[in-house]
């Protein structure tokens, strides 16, 4: 634990500069003394770290001064191979990058690490696309992470669910969720989420902005989907379930299968009322007509019109 952790101290501070030692025990999750203490240790082993006192001071390496790459452990080695996803990779233009990145880090390996370094792409494979999707259209997806790597702006013409917008984007950051491509941005003061296949035009404007230093890309996207999530639903449907139904109804969002956990599965081939969260009615409609004679609706009542209106309209197709 100890040299891992002092391991954690140099690339944190390779990476980031210089860093206070609160700093440094926050990210680490151990206190301010044992960062004292494992950079007294790593300064009497020949590293050269510099410390400044004062208010701004902290932890610093002499410049120029980097660590080798053999320093990873094997379970870190392997784990550098089974993250790079060829797909995303190519689609951000960083194919050959990513390749010819593993075969530096396969080179700088020790020789009894290679062989399970190259077992890991061969045993395990990372697929992010649901079943019967192919990837989403991410044209502009090249210029746009160049836009967020260097800090530019650009402008985009984007197909809502309301109309077509243009927009003079400050783009933060890019997340690949399910398949498709997101873009993180601001075109005033709060940044937004923008799907790239909505995209139906971009170009550079030549004008830079400034990052903001407080934006975290994970912490920004975890608060946006809960956020997303929660104005989705909006409603709830009283449903009279079948056992079978029930397997059905859990496959049609991760919304519904939490209703379900939190209910009591049908015992045998009985049947079981449960609430659901429902988008609309029309949405959910489309969805419990999949579940067949397996789902009853017993409320809200313009939910079951509207899909007695709709098995009607299907039985008069084949009488």
């Amino acid at each position: 634990m100890r040299a891992s952790r002092q391991l954690s101290i140099l690339m944190l501070l390779q990476s980031h500069g210089r860093m206070s030692a609160q700093a440094l025990a926050d990210k680490l999750e151990t206190s301010v003394r044992t960062v004292y203490r494992d950079v007294d240790e790593l300064s009497a082993a020949g590293v050269p770290i510099w410390a400044d006192r004062g208010r701004h001071g902290g932890f610093q390496l002499q410049p120029g001064w980097r660590t080798r790459v053999d320093g990873l452990t094997a379970p870190e080695a392997r784990a550098m191979f089974l993250g790079g996803l060829p797909g995303p990779a190519a689609q951000l233009g960083l194919g050959e990058a990513m390749a010819s990145a593993q075969l530096k880090l396969l080179a700088a390996l020790p020789e009894g690490w290679r062989d399970d370094a190259r077992r890991v792409s061969a045993r395990f494979h990372l697929d992010p696309i649901d079943w019967y999707r192919g990837p989403a259209a991410a044209d502009h997806l090249p210029g746009i992470a160049q836009a967020v790597w260097n800090e530019r702006r650009i402008a985009i013409r984007y197909e809502s669910w309301k109309d077509v917008v243009e927009r003079v984007l400050e783009p933060l950051g890019l997340v690949l969720k399910a398949g498709v491509w997101y873009v993180a941005a601001r075109s005033g003061k709060e940044p937004r989420t923008y799907r790239l296949s909505n995209i139906l035009d971009l170009k550079e404007t030549g004008e830079g902005f400034e990052r903001p230093q407080d934006f975290d890309l994970a912490t920004y996207w975890q608060a946006s989907t809960k956020r997303f999530e929660s104005e989705l639903y909006r409603a709830h449907a009283l449903l009279r379930v079948s056992a079978r139904g029930w397997k059905q109804l859990r496959a049609l969002s991760a919304a519904v299968a939490d209703a379900l956990d939190a209910a009591d599965s049908p015992a045998g081939s009985g049947w079981r009322e449960v609430r659901i969260p429902i988008e609309s009615v029309e949405h959910a409609a489309g969805q419990l007509l999949r579940l067949g004679a397996e789902v009853q609706v017993l409320e809200p009542a313009p939910l079951r019109r509207k899909m007695a209106a709709t098995i009607e309209a299907m039985a008069a197709l084949y009488t």
